[in-house]
């Protein structure tokens, strides 16, 4: 039969697999996202509403972007301007491996903090 065209925001939550104030939230940080709301503020998503929430989940769980590093992301596209060129002088190069303009991803920061703290104890035993 196909997709149904509207989802509630249990089937959303379900589907990508975070609790309902996290939707919420991501509401009020990411415009794309915009629920119809109808009787008693009951949210129903919509297909391009549904694609925009994995997209997001994606950025943030999967490859470690901020909030702040998504919604530029997001912001950037939709705008259709190429990353970060504004700025005076050359374009910045993304670090080997880290998505382009999306300040650092939490990932590589855990990471980092990971080599660091190995770096300090191994200094300290010297």
């Amino acid at each position: 039969m196909g997709e149904p065209a509207y989802r509630t925001i249990s089937d959303v939550a379900t589907l990508v697999g975070v609790p309902h104030h996290v939707l919420r939230f991501w509401e009020s940080k990411f415009p794309v996202i915009a629920p119809l709301k109808r009787g008693g503020n009951r949210r129903y998503y919509r297909p391009e509403d549904v694609a925009a929430i994995e997209r997001i989940a994606r950025l943030l769980h999967v490859e470690g972007y901020t909030v702040k590093g998504a919604q530029k992301l997001l912001a950037d596209e939709a705008a259709g301007a190429p990353p970060r060129t504004a700025g005076k002088g050359p374009a910045p190069v993304p670090a080997p491996g880290l998505p382009f303009d999306a300040g650092v991803p939490t990932a590589a920061i855990a990471q980092l903090r990971h080599d660091l703290a190995a770096a300090l104890a191994a200094a300290r035993a010297i």
